[in-house]
């Protein structure tokens, strides 16, 4: 599997996981708005993944396919965290930044590590 459809896949598996999770939390709030929750952690798994899977195509680096997946699973928690709306509502920014940094980190990771790079092959004449 290529590197971009291995970080679509798991980013979309993760977000979708990590979205149903939030169903365990004792706040009323979070289990009205679950399909919502879902569906925009599978968005920011699938984001990340395919990102997260181009970066592992250009470059061959461990460290950074892991750094890349962490930073761009951080900052798009933290932006579903921060969402605007009523400045009294809670805002989760621990129980949505934390499972959104191992999210990226695990697809920065897998990407690198477990994706096939892609091929690139020339015919001797000249045409490709």
């Amino acid at each position: 599997m290529s590197k971009p459809s291995l970080g679509l896949l798991l980013g979309a598996i993760l977000g979708f996981v990590d979205g149903a999770s939030a169903y365990l939390y004792p706040y009323p709030d979070v289990r009205e708005a679950i399909i919502i929750i879902v569906v925009m952690s599978t968005l920011k798994g699938l984001i990340t993944g395919v990102v997260a899977g181009w970066v592992a195509t250009k470059w061959q680096s461990l460290p950074l396919g892991i750094l890349v997946g962490l930073a761009l699973g951080l900052a798009l928690s933290w932006l579903v965290a921060w969402q605007g709306g009523d400045p009294n509502a809670p805002h989760y920014y621990l129980e949505i930044m934390l499972p959104g940094m191992a999210l990226g980190a695990i697809v920065g990771f897998a990407t690198q590590r477990y994706g096939r790079a892609r091929l690139v092959t020339s015919r001797q004449d000249g045409r490709l």
